[in-house]
């Protein structure tokens, strides 16, 4: 299941990373094939950044990126082999990659099994590292893998820091000199990764994990796509178009963990429904990102992620969103706003409810963590509610207190398994 990310916090010291090569002895083996929002620079978040793009070089297979935000791979590129013809848009991406990680988790439930030369102690060191930065960036969800096995939550952490790296790219400190072939180049280290050939440390927890867990390449080379959405384009036209992006940013992240967390083994319904569950949470948290950060992402970004046909059927002009839609007689958010919001806030919560449907068919220790993540994010909706739909000058969030309060909530939800029982009982 997906899990977001956060606003930058501290984070630990990165920086003296060791290139695997040199570390470790690497193996051979072939792989089968926040939405961000601009955030504070501090010292520690230039370090995260740094390790990065420290390595990042001009790629010999560099993609085009179109006008609209299309993403182009040069013929020569090694991921355009695995490729179909014809380009992929829309929800067409997102059914390519649920379909190869389904196979994966027939084919390989135990993951790639390569044969492991890293020295326990290296390993041991990277997870470490790996923990302290999910632990210094999302609490509630560190909280929550303590309840998984410590290989599952290990695991967990190391999908997360390739994301939290990942984003740091074009979203952190030093994006603003990241190119389409510094992503290149983070995607050639990403083939290593799943080849057995770490770059750094904090890569061999990753390699690790995809040779223990049945985790595909797809959603990874997805999620860098995403990165090079962002990279060029500030407005998405159809739904369809921020779907796609929606999948690439933060669906691709539940189709990386759920393998990871497992299914109940009582389960006895298709894997299909829990990766799409999976895919509804990501989705539902990144129109909720959108959502909250409207204000945020004009005046700081120049972007609007709310689709331009769906303003212009409520009769709203880009110009006007980037003012701030405010009656000019009351100083209240203009009432197309209202419904324009609501109608945006409806369709979120529809995507909650597809998450909600399967979250428990996860295995049992790992229900918690994201029952935790859905009902939370799925407040910061009601606040957007009760702000009277000025996500121009307010931000909604969860207070601590309620966050606090929802916790137990969750652990009644992810005990009781209401949907799994319902499922298994009508299969």
């Amino acid at each position: 299941m997906a899990f977001q990310t956060p606003a930058v916090g501290q984070l630990q010291d990165l920086s003296s990373h060791v290139p695997c090569k040199q570390a470790f002895n690497t193996v051979s083996c072939r792989a089968p094939h926040s939405r961000r929002r601009h955030r504070p620079v501090t010292a520690r978040s230039n370090e995260i950044a740094t390790v990065a793009s420290a390595t990042l070089t001009t790629s010999q297979s560099p993609a085009t990126l179109q006008p609209d935000g299309t993403v182009l791979s040069s013929p020569t590129s090694s991921r355009n082999q695995a490729l179909e013809p014809r380009q992929l848009r829309g929800r067409e991406v997102e059914e390519r990659a649920l379909d190869c990680c389904i196979q994966m988790h027939q084919d390989h439930p135990n993951g790639l099994q390569m044969p492991s030369r890293f020295g326990t102690g290296g390993l041991d060191e990277a997870y470490d590292r790996c923990g302290i930065v999910t632990a210094s960036y999302a609490k509630t969800f560190y909280l929550g893998t303590q309840l998984m096995t410590p290989e599952k939550a290990k695991a967990v952490w190391a999908v997360y820091v390739w994301c939290r790296r990942t984003d740091e790219l074009v979203d952190g400190p030093n994006a603003s000199r990241i190119t389409p072939e510094a992503l290149d180049r983070w995607e050639e280290r990403l083939e290593g990764i799943f080849e057995g050939r770490p770059y750094d440390i904090l890569d061999a927890a990753l390699t690790d994990t995809v040779s223990k867990f049945p985790v595909h390449i797809q959603p990874f080379r997805d999620m860098i796509d995403g990165m090079r959405m962002d990279l060029v384009k500030q407005r998405y036209e159809t739904f369809d178009e921020l779907y796609e992006y929606c999948y690439r940013v933060a669906g691709t992240v539940g189709l990386m963990t759920t393998p990871i967390m497992g299914i109940d083994p009582s389960y006895k319904g298709p894997l299909r429904d829990v990766y799409q569950a999976a895919l509804g949470l990501g989705t539902a948290n990144q129109l909720t990102n959108i959502l909250r950060d409207v204000g945020e992402d004009i005046t700081e970004r120049n972007r609007i992620y709310v689709p331009t046909q769906e303003l212009k059927e409520f009769g709203i002009a880009e110009s006007e969103v980037s003012i701030g839609m405010f009656a000019p007689s009351t100083g209240k958010i203009d009432d197309r706003w209202q419904r324009f919001m609501q109608f945006q806030i409806k369709r979120a919560r529809e995507y909650f409810g597809q998450a909600e449907a399967g979250v428990d068919f996860l295995d049992k220790n790992a229900r918690w963590p994201v029952w935790s993540a859905l009902i939370l994010y799925r407040q910061i909706l009601d606040g957007i509610e009760k702000n009277g739909y000025n996500n121009f000058t307010k931000r909604s969030y969860v207070p601590k207190w309620k966050k606090l309060l929802s916790l137990p909530f969750a652990a009644v939800k992810a005990r009781s398994a209401v949907n799994l029982k319902a499922s298994n009982e009508s299969s």
